[in-house]
């Protein structure tokens, strides 16, 4: 039984359709991934290189899921309540 992974089965909440993810490169090289105008990732290195040509051609919702992959689950156990 094969499983066919699109957009679609990903993102059932229609959370990409906007831009959730951004990312910059600055001059060192370093590229810096926000979530909302969140900085929430630095990569440098292979991480870098992987994710640049991982990115490079692809279309607006490719390149949300490509960012979200990449952060991972960044907001797990870190959320704080504002009392």
């Amino acid at each position: 039984m094969k499983v066919e992974l699109t957009i679609s089965n990903i993102d059932k909440n229609n959370r990409f359709d906007e831009e959730v993810f951004a990312y910059r490169v600055n001059k060192d090289g370093k590229v810096f991934i926000s979530w909302y105008g969140k900085q929430v990732t630095i990569l440098s290195g292979k991480e870098r290189d992987k994710f640049l040509a991982s990115i490079e051609g692809v279309d607006f919702l490719e390149s949300q899921l490509i960012m979200a992959k990449v952060t991972g689950n960044f907001k797990r156990g870190n959320e704080r309540n504002n009392k």
